[in-house]
């Protein structure tokens, strides 16, 4: 049974510490597999899903204070007790602040391309991504990943095809309907969506 947010309470966690790993009972009324979305935006995905399956909980992981507030307005007028964001830089929160091995599932969408070649090396999903991923995911957890930009996909297939720690899994139907605001603006423009999905061994 999904619990819904007080009416005071405020969805957004503001982080006790940068230097120490965040305790996930303090985040949430229940004890629950968590997922993370890393960039989650204003919440277009992440709302959505938390809405769908009560049973787990949620957090969003965004450094632009506007859309973190987006998400706490969006899913307190849901009443969504198993959704919380905080303002973080994405993979410092995964080296960092996220307990080990803590994560169901860690969800890339639609990051930034940085399509000019001299900033590829700002890309989110880069060599030291699967690490990242690895240290964060429960044994069996999967990372998923989408985007509209081949190059970036391909470093995707890339850099965690190269990882022993992972294998490439199918992104489940269900979780493809849930989407964001950019597809659906990339859909509509008949800009096709790319997926990926792997599976910690």
């Amino acid at each position: 049974m999904l619990e819904r947010a007080e009416p005071t309470e405020s969805l957004i966690y503001e982080l006790p510490s940068i230097l120490e790993r965040i305790e996930l009972l303090k985040l949430f009324p229940q004890r629950q597999p968590v997922e993370v979305e890393l960039g989650a935006g204003d919440g277009s995905f992440l709302v959505n899903y938390a809405r769908l399956n009560p049973e787990q909980n949620f957090i969003g992981v965004e450094r632009l204070w506007g859309r973190l507030k987006k998400i706490h307005r969006k899913g307190r007028r849901l009443g969504l007790a198993n959704l919380r964001g905080v303002r973080i830089e994405s993979t410092y929160f995964l080296e960092y602040l996220l307990p080990s091995e803590s994560a169901k599932a860690v969800h890339i969408y639609f990051p930034d391309p940085w399509p000019k070649r001299k900033h590829v090396r700002h890309r989110m999903v880069n060599e030291r991504f699967p690490g990242l991923a690895r240290q964060a995911l429960e044994p069996g957890g999967v990372a998923y990943l989408r985007t509209d930009d081949q190059n970036y996909f391909e470093q995707m297939l890339s850099v965690f095809g190269a990882s022993k720690d992972f294998r490439g899994v199918e992104t489940p139907a269900s979780l493809k309907s849930v989407v964001t605001d950019f597809e659906a603006e990339f859909n509509a423009q008949g800009i096709p969506t790319r997926y990926a999905a792997y599976q910690r061994v």
